[in-house]
């Protein structure tokens, strides 16, 4: 465990110190986004923070392949050195998507055939849960690699929208996939795991770049960062499975060990949600898939009136829900792990709705106040119209009779 934590601080010291440099680099080729209609922020912003992570986790990785604990990951194949090589590309068409704006097609097509190299390169999910444990064709497996990448990737690219909240989504994903993965690890006979590696790692990437990130930030790790950690952490999940033998699971372990192909989907189950919104919404209204629009759940959070920070640390707090109910409920009674999500799903709702409610109840009461003076109004004005109507009638008759009676008693002299 050592020897992760100090990969995971070199990763975070790493991209702490070369952060700053990124941003002046950023500034000086033109790298600064301009504010968008959907932006939150105000100011234009330098990106391409994701070159700052990029160098962060290569830095690292440099380091684990010289500690003779974990060294031997590196010369058994080549599966580090492939995923060192999909992160360099991937982050690089972030770079120039940053740089340059490109179309969305475009950018999807260079995340298709990176994935696919990535795949061809020995990354690839191998065994399938169909009913039993099946082991998939080379193409299918592909398929599926490449699948699995470009979505991760493109639903942590949706939810960036807050400064600190894709960083710090992604973090507390690789924390619980990180300590999943080192449990399995320590039941076999070496205690080192790639995908362990990989998530420390992220882990430390995301840290360090969040002391630059947070709000208001001073980058924006834009696609370049937002794809790099889409990638990175689907493919420490694929590493995991990508070499399960089937013929040698027992049925007791089939759900453990397969849970590595939901637990990414867990991990990221916000972004995948957001996406899925995202595509679902703009899908019905005829526009592409990538349409912009201000519907996001992070703009969703500050129309119920959160500020930026108070939004991020909900949505990390939901991310960590998931994230850890999901691992937990392997080592722990299923009655226990869901009494606890219960309740903090409780929780975390009250938070979610108390700017709403803040404003809500009192305008709520004001209301009531108000319809209930109306109705007393309403209550009174007839019953005091028809009793001034009386007395009106009343008198009306009277000094009619009394007319009459004058006009008798001055007709009487005269005929008199």
């Amino acid at each position: 465990m050592r020897v992760y934590l100090f990969i995971a601080a070199v990763a975070g010291g790493a991209t702490w110190l070369i952060t700053p440099l990124i941003r002046h680099i950023a500034i000086h080729i033109g790298a600064v986004g301009r504010v968008r209609a959907r932006d939150v922020h105000t100011i234009p912003t330098p990106r391409m923070g994701g070159l700052g992570m990029l160098i962060g986790f290569v830095v690292a990785m440099l380091f684990a392949s010289r500690i003779p604990f974990i060294s031997g990951l590196f010369t058994a194949n080549h599966q580090a050195w492939v995923v060192m090589a999909g992160a360099i590309m991937i982050c690089l068409l972030g770079m120039a998507d940053d740089l340059w704006d490109l179309d969305w097609m475009l950018k999807l097509a260079g995340q298709l055939l990176i994935s696919v190299f990535v795949a061809w390169g020995g990354l690839q999910i191998i065994s399938l849960p169909l009913g039993s444990l099946v082991t998939a064709s080379p193409t299918l497996s592909m398929a599926i690699t490449a699948f699995l990448i470009v979505a991760s990737i493109n639903a942590v690219n949706f939810v960036d929208g807050l400064d600190g909240l894709a960083a710090g989504i992604v973090a507390i994903g690789g924390i619980a996939f990180g300590l999943y993965s080192y449990i399995l690890a320590r039941s076999s006979p070496s205690y080192a795991s790639m995908a362990t590696l990989i998530d420390v790692a992220l882990v430390g990437v995301c840290v360090g770049f969040l002391l630059h990130n947070w709000h208001p930030a001073k980058l924006f790790m834009g696609d370049s960062g937002s794809m790099l950690l889409g990638y990175l952490i689907t493919c420490a999940s694929i590493v995991m499975t990508g070499h399960l033998d089937p013929a040698s699971l027992h049925t007791s372990v089939y759900v453990p060990v397969f849970m590595p192909i939901l637990l990414p989907i867990l991990v990221l189950f916000l972004p995948v949600l957001d996406m899925c919104l995202a595509i679902v919404r703009r899908l019905s209204k005829g526009q592409s898939p990538m349409h912009p629009d201000r519907m996001h759940l992070h703009h969703r959070m500050l129309k119920i009136g959160h500020s930026v920070q108070g939004a991020v640390l909900i949505l990390w707090g939901w991310a960590a829900l998931i994230s850890f109910g999901s691992v937990t409920i392997l080592f722990f009674p299923v009655r226990y792990v869901v009494i606890g999500f219960l309740v903090a799903a409780a929780v975390l709702t009250v938070l979610t709705m108390l700017p709403y409610l803040r404003r809500r109840i009192p305008e709520i009461m004001e209301e009531d106040a108000a319809y209930s003076k109306h109705h007393a109004a309403q209550h009174v004005c007839p019953q005091s119209g028809r009793g001034a109507d009386r007395p009106t009638s009343e008198a009306g008759n009277e000094s009619r009779d009394a007319g009459k009676d004058r006009e008798k008693d001055a007709d009487r002299p005269s005929q008199e």
